[in-house]
């Protein structure tokens, strides 16, 4: 299987994820959603539409590889161990799309919050091309493997790095995002930026957690906004979080505001349980200084478009890591 024709197939794959007479696809949603309570259907239908239109469409495709004069033309024989996370649906496909694309074989330790829709994945290149047969393989354990890209929490990163850190390797930390307001934000801005709070309950990576906004403002705009994920607030697990964070807010007498299903706090952390939006103040006329260790992308006016958070390219790669360069030079 040449670089053309790995293209051609998971251009293939894209073309199946947004088809509407395709009822296998339709019974791995449901299946899914029955696994994994936060997959709720219209955020699973997001991550397809997501993948398809910024990592399976053909132009994107061809101008990402032809970057890389380094990509193996025809397969290399070598094996990626990668360890996928499950926060969001299909979180891992980056991961797989860039190591099979690079030629190698895949050796895939699938999240246990995320088996349905990955094993779909899988199953469906294979079906595409059998070629994918002998090129991915899913095990518990990654061993005898050239190289790793492994997923986790900080806390999972020490084990990585015990495991694995003696091949090359990518190894992904906790990482958050946050938004730059400046008060002048349009209804449209904020309905926006409300999505890249919300969507996937605010559980990737790529989910505005925090917000700075100047001193003296006005979040009555924002907090409107955000009244349209208070339906979030029928999932059992959602209005678990919300009224469990409700109450320390009220025991510990902490100023809150309440949209009526999602709270907002004042807290230096970039980190927020679910359910509740950290925000920090700031002098106008004079910018946050913002450490970026944990910080995955900044939205707003001179940042990261309000509303493209969710909706990366292939060349935005998790913590800023160039992925496919990693993988066509080890």
């Amino acid at each position: 299987m040449n670089l053309q024709a790995r293209i051609t197939a998971f251009f293939t794959l894209g073309a199946q994820f947004l088809n509407s007479e395709n009822e296998q696809l339709a019974v791995v949603k449901n299946k899914a959603y029955q696994q994994n309570a936060w997959f709720l259907p219209h955020f699973i239908n997001h991550a397809l539409a997501q993948i398809n239109q910024q990592y399976l469409a053909l132009d994107p495709l061809k101008s990402w590889t032809a970057a890389y004069p380094n990509i193996a033309h025809l397969p290399t024989g070598k094996k990626v161990g990668i360890v996928m996370a499950g926060n969001i649906p299909l979180v891992g496909f980056h991961d797989l799309l860039s190591t099979l694309i690079a030629g190698h074989n895949a050796v895939v330790k699938l999240s246990s919050k995320d088996t349905i829709l990955m094993e779909y994945v899988i199953d469906s290149l294979q079906k595409i091309d059998p070629t994918f047969k002998d090129l991915i393989l899913v095990q518990e354990q990654l061993k005898n493997c050239d190289a790793y890209i492994a997923t986790g929490s900080n806390n999972t990163s020490r084990y990585f790095e015990q495991y694995f850190g003696k091949y090359p390797h990518i190894i992904r930390k906790n990482k958050t995002s946050v938004a730059i307001l400046d008060g002048t934000e349009s209804a449209v801005e904020l309905n926006l930026l409300a999505d890249d709070m919300m969507l996937y309950f605010g559980m990737g990576c790529r989910n505005v957690t925090q917000i700075w906004v100047p001193l003296e403002y006005d979040f009555i705009p924002l907090l409107n906004a955000l009244k349209k994920y208070n339906y979030l607030g029928d999932e059992h697990k959602f209005k678990h979080n919300y009224d469990y964070q409700l109450a320390l807010l009220m025991l510990n007498r902490q100023f809150y505001m309440d949209s009526g299903g999602i709270l907002l706090s004042e807290n230096p952390s970039p980190f927020a349980a679910i359910s509740k939006i950290h925000y920090q103040f700031y002098t106008p006329g004079k910018p946050p200084i913002i450490d970026t260790v944990d910080v995955q992308c900044i939205a707003g006016k001179t940042g990261v478009p309000f509303g493209s958070p969710q909706t990366p390219s292939l060349l935005q790669y998790a913590d800023g890591v160039d992925t496919l360069d990693f993988l066509s030079n080890f």
